[in-house]
C-alpha cells in the first residue's frame, strides 16, 4: 500500500487534493530498488497546467521505457499547500512514489515561460536543495533545465547544474549512461558534469565565464573548463517517425487545461514570422508519417478514454497530410462521441469544411491571428496574410453558419505607428461588416467579434531580437488608442476588445533577453514573496519593482535599448541552426517592409539545412 506524503488532515485543508496524490491511469510505478536512476520530471506550475504539457509526457514515457530508470512527476504546490509545507517542514515529493525529491538522482525542470522562473526557486526551496548550483553537495540531485526558454538559460543559469538545449529524444540516453558510468567509477559530481559537457547539446553554466563592458553589454563569454565546448548545438530530431511517442499518456484525476489526447503531427513551421521564436528554433519543419499518426491516434484514445483528440503543431494547415489524418479520424470515430480539435489552422475552404463536420457551429468560435491591423505592419512581421485573405476566410465561415470570431493582434511591434494601431479595430469592424453582408434570413443571430492584443516581446533567435521595447505606460497608451478607435466603428456593438497586462510584458522582456546578472532580481523577487507570476491573481508588480530597486538593476537596460548589429548576446554561445547573419538580414528586411517567402516557396538560407532533414530536403534524393 502506497503511503501518501501528505496526511488526510492536510489533504482536506487544501484546494484540489487530487493534485498531490498521484496513482492516475497510465502513471508508471516501479520498484525503486530495481532501478539505477531516479528522475523527477518537473513542470514549475500548478498540476492542471503541467499535466497539459506534451513535452513532459514524451520524456516521461521515453525514460520509463528504460528498465534502469524510473521517471516520476512533480509540479508546483499551489499557495495553500506551499504555506503548510513550509510551516510543517514537509519536503517536496514526487507523485508516483511520494518520496522526497532530494532523494532523486536528477531533478529535470521544463522551462516553458519566463514568468514561471520564481516557481523554479520554490521547487528547489521546498525540495530542500540549495538554490545555487555552486552550493550543492554530492548528496543533492543534479538539477537540469530544458524546454524553449533554455535557448537563453542565462537569467537562471546560477540555479542549474546543467541545461539540455533542444529536443529531448536525441541525447538523454547518452546523458543517463554517462551518469551510470561516473557512479560505477566512483566519480564526483564535478566529474559527471565534465562528462556531460562533452555530450552534444549539454550546457554546464559553471564551466563558463561572462565578462561585461563598462556600458553593461556582454564583452566575452568563454569556457573555463577544457571539457566545455565554445558552442552548444541545439538538438533536433531529424526523423519524427523513429522516436518514441506516448501512446499511454497519464490521465489526470481532475479537469486540466487540455483534457484531451494530443497527437503531434509535425514540428516546426515554414512561415518565418519575424516575432515568433518557436518558428525559428524548431526549424526545419519535420512531419510525421500518416500511417504512424493513425496508429498513435487509435492507441491513445483506447488507452486513455478521452473523448477529444487535438492535432498539435505550430501551423496545422501546412501539414501536407492534414486532409488524410482528419478524414481518417472522422471516418474511424464516427458515432463514437469523439471530438476533433484543430488548433493553428489557416481559415480556408478545406479547414472550414472539416470544422463544420467536427464542431458544434452554434457553440464554437473561429480564431484568426492577423497579428497586425495594417498590411504595412503585416509585411514588417512577415505574416504572409492579406486583408483580402482574412475577409474571405471570415466570409466563408459566416456563410458556413459561424457567427463568433476571435482575432489576435500584437501592439508595440517594431516601426508601429498610431495609424497601424487604429487599423486593428478597423479590421475587426470590416470582419463584422462582412457578416452583415449576408442576407438577414441566412444569418445565425448577431455576430460577435472578440479581438485581443498582447504586447510584443523581442525573443532570442528571432529577427526582432535587436528590437527595443516600451515602458508600461506607453503600452497602456497603445491599448487606449485601440480602445478609443473601436468606439468609432460602425459595428462597435458587435466588437469586444481585450488586452494583455503591460506590467507582466515588461518583466517577460527583461528575462527573455536577460543575462546572468538578472538572476539576483529573480532571487530577490522570490524572497519578497513573488510566486505563480503567470497567474494574474497572484502577480504583484510592486514586489517586482522593489526587487529591481533592491538589487540596483536597471529595467531600461534590458528593455528600452535597440541592440547594435555587433552586440554579443548572452545566448550567442548556442547554435540553434538559424544563423545570426540570417536573422539580421531578416531584421533589415523587416525595416524595409519586405516579405520573405515561406520555406516551401523558396529557401532563404537560414542555416537549418545543417540538420540534414525536414522541409529543407523535401522532394530531394
Amino acid at each position: 500500500m502506497r503511503k501518501l506524503a501528505l496526511s488526510d488532515e492536510i489533504l482536506l485543508k487544501v484546494e484540489k487534493p487530487a493534485r498531490y496524490i498521484g496513482n492516475e491511469v497510465n502513471s508508471v510505478m516501479k520498484d525503486k530498488n530495481q532501478v539505477d536512476i531516479r528522475f523527477a520530471m518537473c513542470f514549475p506550475d500548478v498540476y492542471e497546467i503541467g499535466m497539459s504539457h506534451l513535452g513532459i509526457q514524451i520524456l516521461y514515457d521515453m525514460f520509463n521505457r528504460r528498465e534502469d530508470v524510473w521517471c516520476e512527476r512533480v509540479y508546483s504546490p499551489w499557495t495553500d499547500l506551499d504555506k503548510i509545507m513550509r510551516e510543517e517542514k514537509i519536503p517536496l515529493f514526487a507523485l508516483e512514489s511520494q518520496d522526497p525529491i532530494k532523494e532523486f538522482d536528477f531533478l529535470g525542470i521544463t522551462l516553458q515561460y519566463e514568468m514561471c522562473y520564481t516557481n523554479i526557486l520554490q521547487i528547489l526551496d521546498l525540495s530542500q536543495i540549495p538554490l545555487f548550483a555552486k552550493d550543492r553537495s554530492e548528496e543533492d540531485p543534479i538539477v537540469i533545465g530544458g524546454g524553449p526558454c533554455a535557448v537563453n538559460p542565462e537569467p537562471i543559469a546560477d540555479f542549474f547544474d546543467l541545461f539540455y538545449i533542444g529536443e529531448g529524444e536525441t541525447q538523454y540516453d547518452a546523458l543517463l549512461e554517462a551518469y551510470k558510468e561516473n557512479r560505477r567509477c566512483g566519480g564526483s559530481r564535478k566529474d559527471f558534469l565534465q562528462m556531460a559537457a562533452e555530450i552534444e547539446g549539454i550546457y554546464v553554466p559553471q564551466f563558463y565565464d561572462a565578462v561585461y563592458n563598462e556600458d553593461g553589454t556582454l564583452k566575452s563569454f568563454v569556457p573555463n573548463d577544457p571539457h566545455a565546448k565554445e558552442k552548444i548545438r541545439r538538438q533536433v530530431v531529424v526523423d519524427m517517425d523513429k522516436v518514441s511517442y506516448p501512446t499511454k499518456p497519464v490521465v489526470p484525476f481532475i479537469k486540466v487545461t487540455q483534457d484531451r489526447v494530443v497527437l503531434e503531427v509535425m514540428r516546426g513551421c515554414i512561415r518565418g514570422c519575424r516575432f515568433c521564436q518557436a518558428g525559428m528554433i524548431y526549424r526545419p519543419t519535420r512531419e510525421k508519417n500518416l500511417e504512424t499518426l493513425k496508429k498513435y491516434a487509435s492507441e491513445m484514445l483506447k488507452s486513455t478514454g478521452h473523448e477529444e483528440i487535438s492535432l498539435s503543431s505550430l501551423s496545422s494547415s501546412d501539414f501536407s497530410e492534414l486532409k488524410g489524418i482528419v478524414t481518417y479520424l472522422i471516418d474511424e470515430f464516427k458515432g463514437k462521441g469523439i471530438n476533433i480539435s484543430l488548433p493553428s489552422l489557416r481559415i480556408d475552404a478545406f479547414s472550414l469544411d472539416v470544422m463544420s463536420k467536427v464542431q458544434d457551429i452554434r457553440k464554437s468560435s473561429l480564431t484568426f491571428a492577423p497579428e497586425a491591423g495594417s498590411q504595412r505592419m503585416r509585411n514588417v512581421i512577415n505574416k504572409g496574410l492579406t486583408e483580402e485573405m482574412i475577409l474571405e476566410g471570415a466570409g466563408k465561415a459566416f456563410e458556413g453558419g459561424w457567427n463568433k470570431v476571435k482575432l489576435y493582434f500584437m501592439l508595440g511591434l517594431p516601426t508601429e505607428t498610431e495609424e497601424d494601431m487604429k487599423e486593428i479595430p478597423r479590421l475587426a469592424d470590416k470582419v463584422a461588416r462582412r457578416y452583415y453582408e449576408i442576407p438577414k434570413d441566412k444569418r445565425n443571430g448577431k455576430c460577435q467579434i472578440t479581438f485581443s492584443t498582447s504586447f510584443f516581446i523581442p525573443k532570442p533567435f528571432t529577427p526582432f531580437q535587436w528590437a527595443k521595447m516600451y515602458t508600461m505606460d506607453e503600452y497602456i497608451h497603445r491599448a487606449h488608442v485601440v480602445n478609443q478607435e473601436m468606439k468609432e466603428q460602425l459595428n462597435r456593438k458587435s466588437l469586444k476588445y481585450n488586452w494583455h497586462e503591460a506590467d507582466v510584458t515588461v518583466l517577460e522582456g527583461v528575462f527573455a533577453r536577460g543575462d546572468r546578472r538578472t538572476s539576483k532580481v529573480l532571487l530577490e523577487a522570490y524572497r519578497l514573496g513573488c510566486l505563480f507570476d503567470s497567474w494574474s491573481e497572484q502577480f504583484d508588480n510592486n514586489k517586482w519593482m522593489q526587487a529591481f530597486e533592491n538589487t540596483g538593476t536597471d529595467i531600461a537596460f534590458y528593455t528600452m535599448r535597440e541592440r547594435g548589429k555587433e552586440e554579443l548576446f548572452p545566448w550567442d554561445f548556442i547554435d540553434a541552426g538559424v544563423t545570426k547573419s540570417f536573422l539580421y538580414r531578416e531584421w533589415e528586411r523587416a525595416m524595409r517592409g519586405e516579405v520573405t517567402p515561406n520555406c516551401r516557396e523558396k529557401c532563404s538560407a537560414c542555416g537549418a539545412m545543417c540538420y540534414e532533414g525536414g522541409v529543407c530536403f523535401e522532394g530531394k534524393n
